[in-house]
């Protein structure tokens, strides 16, 4: 039996190409079962149902153990919970080390998803409503679960949530991050330990010199910003102004010197004015980021933003985060020169993509996926491996280097 599952957190006009692609293959090829689970169905039941008559079941975002039943019934009765092929409740999240987990990343790297769900409310932001209010698993349950993946061969996790600094917060830890931290780093075989997702209001002395104290715990640290100018933050109904925001940059860049923030930030948002986004492009070149992320703000339906009045037209939205985008290489270039002639550790990943005579890797300062690379002709280093390496050469985002014999 062929299964299909659609798992998407898509607008409902991209459902039209889903039918178009997914669901005919209920007609011309061998899928008995099509199933669409996650945030798409979750926000948007009625509406599938009625665009998609092709789907035989439809699961929310928070019920996706569901799946193992729906599947385990393929002649036998519906499971009861499951009425007329739709399990969409308000979000559930009981994820726990039991639930069994098939690795998608590398063998040696992995996501571990600490919490679920989001009790900001960022205007543009439409996650709280999909995915509920914040909520923190079990220390012991995420510190068995990296345990489960060390075994594994498992030797770079990264901390993942909505709001990762928040962690323990609702279920009475004052520094909870900071505590899940130390319990993590004392797992044999776990090498590297970064954070993503970090919401800049929890992010305190405590959680600060944790990151700098703990040898395991990279230097690295995903700080989401979305804006520099005070009109603009106070429209996205985000909790931090820019007298803040600098006075967090210095302490972090004080106390860890060699630290890489990682940050975002959105262009275009409803009243963006020429003079809040030079603002922004000033406050990017002056702050010199190693790892800036800059989007369009998308009008996201069901949120206050959506309803906002100056909505600005694509066109000034994408010349604005060009204009960004410009500036950062040059920062970005400047910031790689530092690396070279230093030796850093670097994780291997393999073959490179582009070029089959190099192999790539990373350093503690370069999260998977979403950062620059090191370059590195080949050698006897195998995927995991994690080398000392010689940093020759910089480009704007990635590193070229050499193996540092033993």
């Amino acid at each position: 039996m062929l299964v299909i599952f659609i798992v998407s957190f898509f607008a409902i006009p991209n459902t039209l190409s889903m039918r178009k692609i997914m669901a005919e293959y209920k007609k011309s090829g061998k899928c008995k079962k099509l199933i669409v689970m996650g945030c798409l169905s979750q926000r948007y039941k009625d509406e599938i149902l009625k665009e998609i008559p092709e789907i035989d079941y439809l699961v929310g975002a928070g019920d996706f153990k569901g799946i193992a039943e729906i599947i385990e019934s393929d002649n036998s009765p519906i499971p009861p919970l499951i009425k007329g092929g739709v399990l969409v409740r308000e979000p559930v999240f009981d994820l726990t080390e039991n639930i069994p987990r098939i690795l998608t990343t590398p063998k040696y790297t992995a996501y571990v998803k600490i919490a679920e769900g989001c009790s900001n409310r960022c205007s543009f932001c439409i996650i709280p409503k999909i995915r509920g209010p914040f909520k923190s698993r079990n220390i012991d349950s995420i510190v068995r679960e990296a345990e489960i993946l060390a075994d594994k061969g498992v030797k770079e996790i990264n901390l993942i949530s909505q709001d990762t600094t928040m962690f323990g917060a609702d279920i009475g830890l004052r520094n909870g991050l900071s505590e899940l931290l130390k319990r993590l780093v004392k797992i044999n075989g776990i090498r590297w330990i970064r954070l993503l997702y970090c919401y800049p209001t929890f992010l305190n002395d405590v959680l600060i010199n944790a990151i700098k104290d703990e040898e395991k715990v990279c230097k690295y640290i995903d700080l989401p910003l979305q804006h520099s100018n005070d009109e603009i933050l106070k429209g996205m109904m985000r909790q931090e102004r820019e007298a803040e925001i600098r006075a967090l940059i210095e302490k972090i860049r004080k106390l860890i010197p060699d630290i890489a923030i990682r940050t975002s930030f959105i262009v275009g948002f409803p009243g963006e004015t020429d003079s809040h986004f030079k603002h922004l492009l000033n406050f990017v070149k002056e702050m010199r980021f190693e790892h800036p992320g800059v989007f369009t703000y998308s009008q996201e339906e069901g949120t206050k933003a959506a309803e906002m009045p100056n909505q600005l037209p694509e066109d000034v939205k994408k010349i604005r985060r060009d204009a960004i985008m410009r500036e950062q290489r040059k920062i970005s270039l400047k910031n790689n020169k530092r690396f070279v002639g230093k030796t850093h550790d670097v994780l291997i990943e393999g073959a490179s993509d582009d070029n089959g005579f190099l192999i790539s890797g990373r350093m503690q300062t370069q999260a998977p996926e979403i950062d620059g690379v090191v370059y590195i002709e080949k050698s006897d280093v195998k995927a995991g491996d994690i080398v000392p390496v010689k940093i020759t050469k910089a480009m704007e985002y990635d590193l070229i280097g050499t193996v540092k014999s033993k």
